[in-house]
């Protein structure tokens, strides 16, 4: 996990920065995953590429699949030599597809531990912190919690700022960065740092992870739309289909609202990089490239040969040569 501690901490600068314009964390989120995306994008041409190249040679993969229909291993073989011919790598695709699962691990630990990881404050302070609150009556049953104890520091903050406790651990710039990120997680009058299972099916908090599946469903089965049958084509973009929606769902009824206001930004930029992409690398584009340069390189081939002149011949002068030929072979 120490990894993802890591990652957190390295995006968590980022969203600092983005917050420390901005002065709200939902806008910070907003600007974080537009910068995320324009980061990860070669990444996205390039599976978008691999889905279309693959699609592209479907008819000839089935050419070859017939072909060989008794031998199964001399057709993986020819259309793995497809393949290289082509330039067309059909798994390229999957491993860029972990790319945004690492990223979503960093903003879980960027948001689930924003003292260290976002407001990069000195972990002994903050477990300091947290001991301190553990002895107040009241108090220790909120911050005691295994999971998200700064989160929960930072709800219990305010009550606790003026103390001289606090005061003595953290430095009068930490308490002002802390008060200034508290006060930044309301956006659109939402609390980001809300839990939706600490509030049941019943509250608002509920339409966080809703929306979460809606829109990685809706945009899933949009990009499917678009790029024909191209995702089912590769197994890990069949598994991600599946399995995302409901796992995003999940984990955003049991983090912070943050988590899934994150997952809910990237899921709609995604789709709008997807329509893009969609549009100038499809199956059909590509081919079309690909027949152009086939033709510009046999234009080139055939500007390489020689020029050799061979007069025409008259047809007197070609009738006098037959003539001859056959009196040889007469002779």
């Amino acid at each position: 996990m120490q990894i993802f501690g890591f990652l957190g901490s390295l995006l968590g600068w980022i969203l600092w920065g983005a917050f420390y314009i901005l002065k709200d964390f939902g806008l910070a989120i907003i600007i974080f995953t537009i910068i995320v995306k324009a980061c990860v994008f070669p990444f996205s041409i390039k599976q978008q590429k691999s889905m279309a190249g693959t699609v592209r040679l479907q008819k000839k993969q089935k050419e070859i699949q017939e072909k060989y229909a008794n031998n199964k291993q001399k057709a993986n073989e020819e259309i793995q030599k497809l393949y290289e011919k082509e330039g067309v790598k059909p798994m390229g695709g999957c491993l860029t597809t972990l790319i945004p699962m690492l990223v979503l691990f960093g903003i879980f630990y960027a948001v689930g531990w924003p003292l260290t990881n976002t407001l990069h404050i000195d972990s002994n302070s903050v477990n300091n912190a947290l001991s301190y609150v553990n002895t107040i009556p009241g108090y220790s049953s909120v911050t005691g919690m295994y999971n998200y104890q700064e989160i929960n520091l930072l709800k219990v903050f305010p009550n606790i700022a003026n103390t001289e406790a606090i005061q003595g651990i953290f430095s009068a710039t930490d308490i002002t960065k802390i008060n200034e990120l508290l006060n930044g997680f309301n956006t659109f009058g939402i609390d980001l740092l809300a839990v939706p299972s600490d509030f049941g099916f019943l509250s608002l908090y509920i339409l966080f992870p809703v929306l979460c599946f809606v829109s990685n469903v809706g945009s899933q089965l949009i990009m499917q739309r678009i790029n024909k049958n191209q995702m089912a084509q590769q197994g890990c973009m069949k598994v991600m289909l599946l399995a995302m929606p409901l796992f995003s769902a999940y984990i955003a009824y049991v983090v912070p609202c943050a988590m899934a206001f994150y997952w809910i930004v990237s899921a709609v930029l995604g789709l709008v990089q997807s329509i893009l992409l969609g549009k100038i690398f499809s199956a059909a584009q590509l081919t079309a490239t690909t027949e152009a340069r086939h033709a510009a390189l046999m234009f080139e081939n055939e500007a390489k040969v020689p020029y050799v002149y061979a007069p025409k011949e008259s047809p007197a002068v070609r009738n006098e040569g037959n003539k001859k030929q056959k009196n040889k072979k007469n002779k």
